[in-house]
């Protein structure tokens, strides 16, 4: 049976971004309820499962990946001098039985919302688009030859996670920016976020994962404002690709992404839209092909 989870009270809105980190700061995330199933199936086999697998498991829910970076965080030893900067160290330092003892009852996001089947969809909206920044951002940092290429998909896949936390615990407020910005594509994100939620979603972010303690290392990957490195970029071109083509791929924003990821790898555009566009859709974006040469 599934925790239940009391209704908490929101800051006053629009907020500060004082207010909103003192709210989500001392919060227990809820997770997906497939990766509560698929961690408690790990702890009933717990003397032969390893941290690989459940590192796995972790990495398949944002929301479980930021809990078990915040805990590591916070129950960390006073002398481990350097972060641990992916999933499968930390539950290596932490021990599979602290891990199990810890995430064992997990509430979860589907019981959260439950009656609330627009919020519910606007978190798996979000989500998906996680996941799909996280495998470009990974394919990327390989062609790359990056060797922090599984931070690289951490961060891809936590890049715009404020989003997920205002789907959880402030649905009309995420719903009203949706909203928004369907009825007007000319409208800047960050300028919506400002009227409605008070702060821009990356101010917050940033602010959060200082509260919480994250990675160095993770923390400026995620970081936009230092765009000039290339595993910045590779980041955040990863979650620009994933948020302007989800819901199609007619997005006029596609064009100037695909240059940018062109720069990252040092391949033409047209190669890039071979590399992440579905093949039925292509044509919108290759120019047109020469006509074949009439018979002799």
């Amino acid at each position: 049976m599934e925790p239940v989870i009391s209704p908490i009270a929101l800051p006053a809105t629009p907020a500060s971004l004082r207010q909103w980190v003192d709210f989500f700061g001392p919060l227990d995330l809820p997770v997906l309820r497939h990766t509560a199933r698929n961690i408690g199936a790990l702890g009933h086999d717990i003397e032969r499962v390893d941290a690989r697998s459940i590192a796995d498991a972790v990495l398949q829910d944002p929301l479980m990946t930021l809990k078990v970076f915040a805990w590591s965080a916070r129950t960390r030893s006073r002398r481990q001098v350097t972060d641990i900067e992916t999933i499968e160290p930390v539950v290596l330092m932490s021990g599979v039985y602290a891990f199990f003892t810890q995430f064992a009852n997990l509430p979860t996001a589907e019981s959260q919302l439950a009656g609330q089947p627009k919020a519910l969809a606007g978190l798996l909206r979000v989500i998906n688009r996680a996941y799909r920044a996280a495998t470009y951002a990974r394919d990327w940092a390989l062609r790359r030859r990056d060797l922090d290429t599984e931070v690289i998909l951490i961060g891809a896949m936590l890049h715009d996670f404020a989003e997920l936390l205002m789907w959880l615990y402030a649905p009309a407020l995420a719903l009203e920016v949706e909203n928004r910005l369907l009825a007007d594509a000319t409208r800047r994100s960050a300028d919506v976020q400002r009227a409605v939620f008070g702060v821009r979603l990356a101010d917050l972010e940033y602010e959060l994962v200082r509260h919480w303690h994250l990675p160095e290392l993770l923390i400026s990957v995620m970081d936009d404002a230092h765009a000039d490195h290339p595993r910045v970029r590779n980041v955040l071109y990863a979650a620009n690709l994933a948020r302007h083509s989800a819901r199609s791929w007619d997005n006029a924003a596609l064009g100037d992404d695909f240059r940018d990821i062109a720069r990252l790898l040092n391949v033409s555009p047209e190669h890039v839209v071979h590399l992440v566009v579905p093949a039925e859709f292509r044509s919108h974006h290759l120019p047109d092909e020469a006509p074949p040469p009439l018979p002799a």
